[in-house]
């Protein structure tokens, strides 16, 4: 406590006699406020409220904004049909395991990685709509064909 005040109660009257002190003086460079209307008149004596609000910038633009006229409407075209890929076309369970080119010393971790590899280029999701089923297909012989790789390796 400083002279029987808190600091803060002191740092309190301090602030306020600064204030006193500010408002007491002269000071030409502050701008309190706007004591007139910003556009209280316009060209020709109007004002304001007479035109829309932004005809008093359109005045300073000079020449008017002109706008191109609208380009006639065509008939919306058709977006072009997918094209499926090629190596969807590929659904039977031989050309799936050639894919994958399992062998016997393939190891789990490989394995794996094929089968994160595949799902990235044949997922269901992935394709377009049309394609989905041939994708699902594919899918689904190349976990078959990863899982009975698996299952060789476990025994």
């Amino acid at each position: 406590m400083l002279f029987r005040q808190s600091l803060f109660q002191s740092v309190l009257d301090r602030l306020d006699t600064e204030e006193e002190a500010l408002e007491k003086e002269e000071v030409t460079h502050r701008i309190r406020g706007l004591n007139v209307s910003f556009a209280a008149t316009v060209l020709g004596g109007e004002t304001p409220e007479a035109h829309r609000t932004d005809d008093a910038y359109r005045d300073n633009l000079g020449d008017p904004i002109i706008t191109p006229p609208p380009e006639p409407e065509s008939a919306p075209k058709e977006p072009e049909p997918p094209v499926m890929p090629e190596h969807l076309a590929r659904v039977s369970r031989e050309e799936v395991a050639a894919e994958l080119a399992i062998t016997s010393d393939t190891t789990l971790h490989t394995l794996h990685e094929k089968r994160r590899s595949f799902a990235k280029a044949n997922h269901p999701d992935s394709v377009a709509a049309p394609f989905r089923e041939q994708a699902t297909t594919r899918m689904t012989l190349a976990n078959q064909l990863i899982d009975e790789a698996i299952r060789r390796l476990s025994r």
